[in-house]
């Protein structure tokens, strides 16, 4: 038990990696699926989450989910593989999905240009393909700088081009798949005030009662009782949705149901750096290899609050999905960077089932 303990910490500090399996042995749930339960649960103890929820993604369904603690703390609440979550950033792969339809129909172009409406700004206009890749021109050519608040001006493409606002847009993507847990915002009940929203209102409401208290951690680990900073739906953030609405979106996404695999191609290319190096973000998704393996990924985090992260290997044909109520997830692990292998999370997921 002991050594077992002590394998799991290094794992978590990053200096080791677990044991790898081949892919004949994916079906043997016994094993690789065991084997990760048991790393997911004490990364989730070591982090001080108090609740999470997990979930793996074959091609064409689910093919292993867990949840694990409590989605609230003081009234013994156990999370549920359908409890809604804040995924704060992982929003921003609806926003594209948006868009992306909007590029595929010749509705628009990646390098129309949005005005920032900022005088301050030494760049007064922006095409829409640098702000779905988190792009900027620096002196001397494309540069990454990863940035929210930045990828929020993509409003105004949306509107132009759907005539729906973001939090239509992505309500109608629920629509369309399905997602019965997934709410546009945590302040859609003061926004649906006519008669004709009523049992829209009432099926929110009733998502909303289920929804993940936030935690933040002390000094200890320890949970404490918080807030959500966020209330509202922007574009690059404000979705709550559950770890089987998100497998749902993720196995339509990838069979192109969404948008077609050519467009999903475009979506998921690296962006070309200054010096023609390929920068870790595509449109919308962080782009990465794991060994020769194209990895796409995404995370969110809700200060002191929530935390989400997507991991999709589509040769492999598996995506991960974590949710948690409280930022442990991704804030220690510096995400924005691009550098995915920094999260425990994600590399234990990659050494067990693509190694």
């Amino acid at each position: 038990m002991l050594y077992r303990f002590f394998v799991l910490t290094l794992v978590f500090a990053g200096l080791v990696a677990p044991p790898s399996y081949s892919q004949d042995l994916l079906t043997d749930d016994s094993i690789v699926f065991d084997a990760f339960d048991v790393y997911l649960d004490s990364l989730r103890t070591q982090a001080g989450i108090p609740g999470l929820s997990a979930i793996i993604v074959g091609q064409n369904d689910i093919l292993w989910e867990k949840s694990y603690g409590q989605q609230n703390r003081e009234l013994a609440i156990p999370a549920q593989i359908d409890t809604p979550y804040h995924i704060g950033g992982m929003t921003q792969i609806f926003t594209t999905t948006l868009i992306m339809r909007c590029v595929e129909d010749g509705k628009i172009s990646l390098d129309d240009l949005i005005s920032q409406d900022n005088a301050e700004t030494d760049t007064p206009d922006i095409t829409i393909r640098q702000l779905l890749s988190h792009t900027v021109d620096g002196l001397e050519g494309l540069e990454f700088h990863f940035d929210n608040n930045r990828f929020d001006l993509i409003e105004s493409a949306i509107v132009d081009c759907t005539g729906y606002t973001p939090r239509e847009g992505v309500t109608s993507i629920f629509d369309q798949l399905g997602m019965g847990d997934s709410v546009p915002g945590a302040d859609i009940l003061d926004i649906l005030v006519d008669e004709d929203d009523a049992l829209r209102a009432e099926r929110y409401a009733a998502i909303l009662a289920r929804l993940a208290t936030p935690y933040a951690s002390d000094l200890d680990q320890q949970p404490v009782l918080s807030e959500y900073p966020i209330t509202t739906l922007f574009p690059s953030e404000g979705l709550i949705s559950s770890a089987r609405d998100l497998a749902l979106f993720d196995i339509e996404l990838r069979n192109g149901i969404l948008v077609n695999q050519e467009t999903l191609s475009q979506t998921w290319t690296p962006s070309i750096g200054k010096e023609g190096e390929l920068l870790p973000y595509g449109y919308g998704w962080f782009v990465t290899h794991f060994g020769t393996t194209p990895i796409m990924w995404q995370f969110g985090v809700g200060e002191n609050a929530s935390s989400s992260i997507i991991v999709t290997a589509p040769s492999h044909g598996l995506t991960l999905v974590l949710l948690a109520n409280s930022d442990g997830l991704a804030k220690p692990f510096a995400l924005e960077t691009g550098d995915l292998l920094l999260s425990p999370f994600a590399r234990v997921f990659l050494e067990l089932f693509l190694r």
